[in-house]
């Protein structure tokens, strides 16, 4: 939620008249096109709560991607966000940036919707993916918010030290 509070100090907003119990007064308003928060699934599921409490009025999409361990492809294998995104800023949801393959992947999947911005919030990273990021993405407005940088990656493209799969960790599927 923290991380959230960051990435939200972004958005859009628009003066809008109040009425107190003592005054007329101006306030904010998120603007339009509302918001849409997009978890990668499914370990971005677990950040959804966090988001969506510090944009109450953000819609909210889903992306299925999925790194191949064997070759490091990005496969994408579910997708639930409107065709055309012209205007929308996007947060982007993924608990772990190890080789940035995956949040890069998606973030040129939104922008070639049209989004207009994309704010990807990630819980720990290293620096392999930022740097991936910084290289790949350069030509996008694209924001990161992290929590920590970890050492590095190892042989296998795992974080260490690492959290170990956060999704697993998520839904209790490790030992």
């Amino acid at each position: 939620m923290l991380l959230a509070y960051e990435a939200a100090r972004d958005l859009a907003v628009v003066d809008v008249e109040i009425e107190t119990p003592i005054a007329t007064t101006t306030g904010k308003q998120i603007a339009k096109p509302r918001p849409l928060v997009v978890p990668i699934l499914r370990a971005g599921l677990g950040m959804l709560d966090g988001m969506v409490r510090m944009a109450p009025t953000a819609e909210v999409g889903f992306l299925g991607m999925i790194r191949d361990d064997e070759t490091l492809n990005i496969v994408t294998y579910a997708e639930r966000l409107p065709k055309d995104l012209t205007g929308r800023h996007v947060f982007l949801l993924d608990p772990m940036l190890a080789t940035g393959g995956t949040l890069a992947e998606a973030c040129r999947f939104l922008y070639e919707r049209n989004a207009r911005r994309v704010s990807a919030i990630c819980l720990l990273a290293a620096p392999e993916g930022i740097n991936y990021l910084e290289e790949h993405l350069a030509d996008l407005d694209m924001t990161l918010y992290l929590a920590a940088i970890d050492e590095r990656l190892d042989e296998n493209a795992y974080i260490v030290p690492g959290l170990g799969d956060a999704g697993d960790r998520l839904y209790g599927v490790t030992e």
